[in-house]
């Protein structure tokens, strides 16, 4: 089959609209690379998916088209589909993966396509699609394995050669079933092969990484669902035969990577992509990370854009980590007079973006403490300073665990505490402002509770528990107001007595 003439002649383009190329200065100035983003979030469905939908079904025979199309989709293909459809006038059955976000499945409705949710995956959804298509004698619009869908996807590969005269050095594509890969593949490697055209999976949805590496497909068990775009389980027989030959490697990366990868087309562009949509770009950052490349031209497809927006908070807590900006520490903190400002001291100029702390008995203190740093090389280096003067630490900042759960868990009641207040705090949210907090309030009474996330707001807010005795409530309040800070007494909260008191 020739795929090149496949796609110099697939139609897209009555739905779909030719993608800027965009040269991300910001990221590109950071990793000593010269890195564009072919902006497939900007096409009416916020993702490339349309191209290979509509190229489909433009292709159907009139009796197909009367009958109608039916499809399988995590979303994006299935705004594809179901907009193709109307634009033609055709009858769209989508069939969905009851883990897909709301938002896709609204704008699937939006757009005329009669939705079904049906199992926890691709696959599942796949399966029930395929009784849908028979039983309704519908005409099946494959996802990936589809010369049709490959060829419209491929048109993308071409825009980037037409838009970009001078040589790439690579091309960077997400990788679920691999039409995507595929078509853009075959597009450049018969235009210009030397430029190389590099596949991107996340390490818990790695089917194509690991057919190529078997010499034929293998299903996985099971897949990660937070790039749910790319969640798929068994890549098709087409796509396979494609990547397997035109591919010259697979990228794979993790989930602090892709939201690490978000926030950078952000500050960029101030789009915000979904997670597989951004796979591309931190499948660039880790190949050029990897193979040590300086000034390189890459090009990585911004593929979708259909997130829900609850989603945001996690990419927000994930993206310093999965950049290595921040490091996340488990520390011993010995209670004794001296120790906490002495910790401090070794923190240094470093902003603090995370401090929770508990009392644990009267001989030492665990602190889970979030800290900025400048690469990934310093983390290690700050955990071997601090053991070295008596302050055992930990570093968390690959524990999923600990990322995901300890972090919030950190606190439960401390029998032993005598006196407890509790107090919160807000101040002037800037570089240095909580260690300016903390090193006023180390000079008062014993800390027994400590709690701060910077959330990127205007004002830092704390919760802090302190050991007060009756007998010094006066020269407390005159603290408090010395401190220059807004300040609240949740000693009676309720939610405190709960779980913390």
């Amino acid at each position: 089959m020739d795929y090149l003439e496949k796609i110099l002649n697939a139609r897209v383009y009555d739905v779909a609209v030719e993608t800027p190329l965009e040269l991300a200065s910001n990221l590109s100035a950071r990793v000593g690379n010269r890195i564009w983003f072919k902006r497939e979030d900007m096409q009416p469905v916020f993702s490339f998916k349309l191209r290979g939908a509509y190229n489909k079904i433009a292709h159907l025979t009139p009796a197909q088209r009367k009958r109608g199309v039916i499809c399988a989709s995590a979303g994006n293909h299935a705004q594809g589909v179901a907009l193709s459809a109307k634009k033609l006038g055709i009858r769209a059955v989508i069939v969905m993966p009851t883990t897909t976000p709301a938002i896709k499945i609204d704008a699937v409705r939006k757009r005329g396509g009669e939705v079904v949710l049906a199992g926890d995956s691709y696959d599942a959804a796949y399966a029930h699609a395929l009784v849908l298509e028979k039983k309704q004698k519908l005409t099946f619009v494959h996802p990936f394995d589809d010369p049709d869908v490959i060829a419209g996807q491929g048109t993308i590969g071409m825009e980037i050669l037409r838009q970009h005269s001078d040589p790439i050095d690579a091309v960077f594509v997400a990788i679920g079933g691999g039409g995507l890969a595929a078509g853009v593949a075959a597009y450049i490697k018969r235009v210009r092969p030397a430029t190389k055209v590099i596949g991107v999976e996340t390490f818990d949805a790695d089917a194509m990484a690991r057919s190529i590496k078997a010499g034929r497909r293998v299903r996985l068990d099971t897949v990660g669902l937070f790039a749910d775009g790319t969640a798929v389980k068994y890549v098709g027989e087409e796509t396979f035969r494609l990547c397997r030959e035109l591919l010259d490697d697979i990228v794979l990366v993790d989930t602090d990577a892709i939201c690490a990868a978000i926030k950078d087309v952000f500050e960029d562009t101030r789009s915000i992509l979904e997670p597989s949509g951004a796979l591309a770009i931190a499948g660039a950052k880790e190949y050029a990370k990897k193979k040590k490349l300086k000034d390189k031209t890459l090009v990585a497809v911004a593929s979708g854009a259909n997130t829900n927006f609850d989603r945001l908070r996690f990419v927000a807590e994930r993206a310093e980590v999965g950049e290595q900006r921040e490091a996340v520490l488990a520390v011993t903190l010995p209670e004794k007079p001296g120790s906490y400002k002495k910790f401090l001291a070794l923190i240094g100029s470093r902003n603090i973006t995370e401090f929770n702390y508990r009392y644990h008995d009267a001989g030492e203190a665990h602190v889970f403490v979030g800290v900025q740093v400048s690469g990934g090389g310093e983390a290690p280096k700050l955990v071997e300073q601090l053991k070295k003067n008596g302050y055992p630490a930990i570093d968390l900042t690959d524990d999923e665990m600990a990322k995901l759960h300890v972090r919030h868990l950190v606190g439960g009641h401390a029998p032993q505490v005598k006196n407890e207040l509790l107090y919160r705090f807000e101040f002037p949210e800037r570089p240095g402002a909580l260690m300016n907090f903390l090193t006023r309030m180390s000079a008062g009474w014993n800390i027994s509770l400590f709690h701060y996330r910077n959330h990127g707001a205007d004002y830092g807010r704390v919760l802090v528990g302190m050991e007060v005795p009756p007998g010094e409530m006066k020269d407390f309040r005159t603290f408090l107001k010395g401190l220059g800070y807004q300040y609240w007494d949740e000693s009676k909260n309720p939610a405190y007595r709960l779980f913390l008191g």
